[in-house]
């Protein structure tokens, strides 16, 4: 009879799991930033310019925002006319329309740092 053992280090797991989980939701958080900028108005590009894309590592979560004073109106304010292909909800609609993309991003990074 053969016998096996297995000998599981489920720390080192969970470590290269967040290590995976960190580098997927950068990378879904810039993905989103390049989505949203292709929609963001833009008269002299200050807005555009203004969006960043950032982690917070401690709770596994990341953000997109755009620094301007006017960027949540600009954002919210549907009645207002942009350039050809600009419009208002320039974060909320390629968040809903790329939330597949972004999840397999994310998870291809997890399974990466699994291997």
């Amino acid at each position: 009879m053969t016998r096996a053992r297995l000998k599981l280090n489920t720390a080192k797991v969970r470590a290269a799991q967040r290590a995976g989980a960190l580098q997927g939701l950068k990378l879904a958080a810039e993905h989103l930033l390049q989505t949203s900028r292709a929609i963001v108005p833009i008269e002299e590009g200050t807005l555009e310019r203004s969006g960043v894309a950032s982690v917070d590592e401690g709770s596994l979560r990341a953000a997109v925002s755009y620094d301007t004073v006017y960027a949540v109106r600009q954002h919210e304010e549907l009645t207002w006319r942009h350039d050809a292909g600009r419009t208002a909800k320039y974060l909320e609609t390629p968040m809903a329309d790329e939330a597949g993309t972004m999840g397999e991003i994310i998870a291809a990074q997890i399974r990466r740092s699994l291997r």
